[in-house]
């Protein structure tokens, strides 16, 4: 590779002939990337970075999910964890039932919670879709591509 120091000549050659005399900005619009307005964006198609999420669809639906997680986390291993902090009460039988309350809670509340969290989640799904104007009412090809 050559040392190019000059600013004469051939420059156009690096630049593929597009600029000619002094460079102007853009005014501000931007082609592609992160500018581009989210009616325009292939929102399925995007490719995903789970922490860094380039579309307002994708951060939306990642704080939807992240709840979700922080919910079900509570759900399922909350119970475990007072069990094992506060065992008097979580082993006591309940007034009611007769279980003990760590029974019930694992056995009833976390299959529960699962069934509410997916409902919730769908609901949330449904209503971010319609935001953004995405609709399930096409065939998706599922062979690849090739056929519908």
């Amino acid at each position: 590779m050559t040392d190019n120091t000059s600013r004469g000549g051939d420059d156009a050659a690096t630049d593929g002939g597009g600029a000619t005399g002094d460079a102007a900005t853009d005014g501000g619009v931007a082609s592609s990337g992160a500018a581009q307005a989210h009616s325009n964006t292939d929102y399925l198609g995007a490719e995903v970075n789970i922490l860094n999420p380039s579309t307002p669809y994708m951060r939306d639906h990642l704080r939807i999910v992240w709840t979700g997680f922080a919910i079900w986390v509570l759900a399922v291993w909350g119970p475990v964890t007072l069990t094992n902090l506060a065992p008097g009460v979580m082993t006591q039988s309940m007034p009611i039932l007769q279980f003990p309350l760590h029974y019930f809670l694992v056995a009833f509340g976390a299959p529960t919670s699962a069934l509410v969290l997916a409902f919730w989640y769908s609901r949330k799904r449904d209503a971010l879709d319609e935001k953004y104007g995405i609709e399930h009412n096409d065939v998706a090809a599922t062979d690849g591509g090739v056929d519908e």
